[in-house]
């Protein structure tokens, strides 16, 4: 057995401390300087070149910051002396061999403005990703000093002021995107100079004045939204290098390398035809051009897009058919809206089984979408004949369809005119009949009418025909008419041929002025919190109750008779309401309140302090309050109120008859109404 051996402690020790000074020579060799390990440790962040970032980039990023306002403190990682800038350390900062080439803070909250001296400074800047937060001000126009800019997105935010034409110097500029601010001013031919830009998205702002063609002639556009403007004039028919003489957009015309998607001009103030070019656009998808003033009609070679999936020309002044050619889209067309336009005509039937009515509403002369706009039945063909005449034939039908529509025309007036003429002859002979017996009954109701109005009245209050009623032969007309007082004497057909002009509304009914034929004149209510009754005042304060409908007893006649009361001594009209209650409501609510001096009209209550009526005051309005009571049981009849009125008359000495002082006194002012 072999045994090794051992050095001795002393060797073993020499040897140890020969391997510790070469291993600790190594390391100092192998071991960079503290600089150097920094940035090896920075070299492999994703976001960094770990270069340093040059004097210039440091200055342009350090007055962005300055300008900018931070409430959530993401900047505060721009703080050093930009030694780790470029390493990653520095929030939203992308650099290449030490230079910024993105500046990527969407959704930070930031606010104040964007630095023209700062932007002018990074000379290598490619991408400007600011979107979604609330900076202000204007978009610097030293973005044309950049060029290699190629996309900028500042959608979202609160710019304002002129788009900025020196960006027409950023010719490698593939993506801008500022829609949602405030951008006003005319939108420059000059941002569509790249050659290279695939998305113009300025939506959403307040430009103004006409689309440069330019833009639309774009054979690089992707994507073009300039809807939610105030753009005018007509829509540009230059797409697809339509009306452009270059030769490179010649050539993109004649490959068909012209990519535009997506198009949408809505909502602004276009007017004209829809550009016929539009239709070179193959690649076309979506088209909005809703919200306009566009006119003419839709180009029918829009059946030829092979991929459009959206087609919106909703809210225009567009006139004819829709194209047939259109229901080739059915398999394609996900949305379509033509609605509240001026088309006529059938709808495809394609169409109208795919979308809905709300497509095609809006278009009076359109039919065919809907159950109930079906289209009228086509006339049946003519019976076959041979081939020599068969013009002549179908000649024939259109002039017979023509003379059967002339027909049709001329008997509709004919009979029209034969009515009206019958009308005119049956409005003679009743005037006449009704004069002829006005006549012979008026002086006669005269004499009558004093001893005629207690029992009228008491027949009234009961529902009963009157005795002065069934002389004058009113009720065989009009209905029944109840004189409760006054000099003037008429039937219902007096009232039936007087002439009315409305005077006011309420929530009891209209009031109307009517003249008779004698030349008197009346104010007419018709009562609708009873639906039977019609009230009458003159201008000798005549007050009488005139029913027409069935539905209707004593009680209903009281209430009507306690509400006008009420309305002569507050001087309030029914159809007013305080608090959300109606005049009786609110007249029990102050008399509750011991508030009674409230309830008068200031007319009225001049009169009582200048005379002795207050008492009479009272009583009337304890009378009205009586005949309005919730409960019909408990209010008077109306002879009761006609005997209390009676004795609350000032200066009533043993009462006098219902022919004198019966009426409802109308010093409330009851002609100013």
């Amino acid at each position: 057995m072999l045994v090794q051996r051992r050095p001795p402690p002393s060797r073993l020790l020499f040897l140890l401390h020969c391997y510790a000074a070469a291993a600790a020579t190594l390391l100092l060799v192998l071991s960079p300087s503290p600089a150097v390990a920094q940035a090896q440790h920075h070299r492999h962040h994703p976001a960094g070149d770990g270069v340093i970032i040059s004097q210039a980039d440091y200055q342009g990023l350090q007055a962005i910051k300055h300008d900018l306002s931070d409430p959530y403190g993401f900047l505060r990682t721009w703080n050093d002396s930009g030694l780790t800038a470029c390493s990653g350390a520095w929030a939203g900062i992308k650099c290449v061999r030490g230079a910024v080439v993105a500046i990527t803070l969407p959704w930070k909250g930031l606010a104040g403005r964007l630095s023209e001296r700062g932007l002018a400074q990074l000379v290598g800047l490619r991408r400007l990703s600011l979107h979604d937060n609330a900076i202000a001000g204007q978009i610097p126009s030293s973005l044309g000093f950049l060029p290699d800019l190629r996309g900028v997105y500042l959608f979202n935010n609160r710019f304002s002021g002129a788009v900025p034409a020196s960006i027409g110097a950023c010719l490698a500029l593939q993506s801008f995107d500022a829609s949602a601010n405030r951008l006003t001013g005319p939108l420059p031919a000059a941002v569509a100079n790249s050659t290279k830009l695939i998305r113009l998205n300025l939506s959403r702002n307040q430009l103004s004045g006409e689309i440069p063609k330019q833009i639309v002639a774009s054979p690089s556009l992707l994507f073009l939204d300039l809807s939610y403007n105030n753009l005018s004039g007509t829509i540009p028919d230059a797409f697809a290098g339509s009306s452009s003489s270059s030769s490179s957009a010649l050539k993109a015309s004649i490959t068909g390398s012209y990519q535009l998607v997506f198009l949408s001009l809505a909502h602004n103030d276009l007017d004209g035809p829809v550009p016929a070019s539009l239709t070179n656009l193959k690649k076309l998808q979506e088209v909005d051009l809703a919200g306009n003033r566009l006119n003419g009609t839709i180009p029918s070679q829009l059946g030829s897009l092979p991929d459009l999936k959206t087609l919106d020309f909703s809210g225009n002044e567009l006139s004819g058919e829709i194209p047939a050619s259109l229901d080739n889209l059915t398999a394609t067309l996900q949305s379509f809206n033509v609605s509240y336009n001026n088309l006529s005509g059938a709808v495809p039937f394609s169409l109208a089984h795919k979308f809905g009515p709300n497509s095609f509403a809006g278009n009076i002369q359109l039919c065919g979408y809907s159950a109930s706009t079906p289209c009228p039945a086509s006339p049946s063909p003519a019976p076959s004949a041979p081939a020599s005449p068969a013009q002549g034939s179908t000649g024939g039908h259109g002039k017979s369809k023509k003379k059967k529509l002339i027909l049709i025309i001329v008997g509709i007036v004919a009979g029209a005119l034969l009515l009206l003429l019958l009308c005119c002859l049956l409005l003679c002979f009743l005037t006449r009949k009704r004069s002829s017996g006005a006549e012979g009954t008026r002086s006669g109701k005269q004499a009558a009418g004093k001893d005629a109005t207690t029992g009228a009245a008491a027949a009234g209050g009961r529902g009963e025909k009157p005795a002065a009623e069934a002389e004058s032969g009113g009720g065989d007309v009009g209905g029944k008419l109840v004189h409760f007082d006054g000099p003037l004497a008429f039937t219902a057909d007096d009232l039936l041929c007087a002439t009315a002009e409305i005077m006011g509304k309420s929530t009891y009914g209209t009031v109307y002025k009517a003249t008779l034929e004698d030349g008197s004149l009346f104010r007419t209510s018709e009562e609708s919190c009873v639906s039977s009754e019609n009230v009458i005042f003159s201008k000798n304060e005549l007050l009488v109750n005139f029913r027409q409908l069935k539905k209707a007893n004593a009680k209903t006649d009281v209430y009507s008779l306690g509400v006008i009361i009420l309305e002569l001594l507050t001087g309030k009209s029914p159809a007013d309401s305080t608090n959300g209650m109606d005049l009786p409501q609110w007249v029990a609510s102050i008399v509750k309140e011991e508030w009674t001096s409230e309830v008068f009209d200031l007319e009225l209550m001049r009169d009582a302090a200048a005379g002795n009526v207050g008492d009479e005051l009272m009583d009337t309005l304890k009378l009205a309050l009586h005949s309005v009571d919730p409960s019909p049981s408990v209010r008077p009849d109306a002879r009761e109120v006609l005997r209390q009125l009676e004795q609350i008359r000032p200066g009533n000495e043993g009462g006098a008859g219902p022919s004198e002082e019966g009426h409802v006194p109308l010093s409330a002012g009851g002609d100013d109404e």
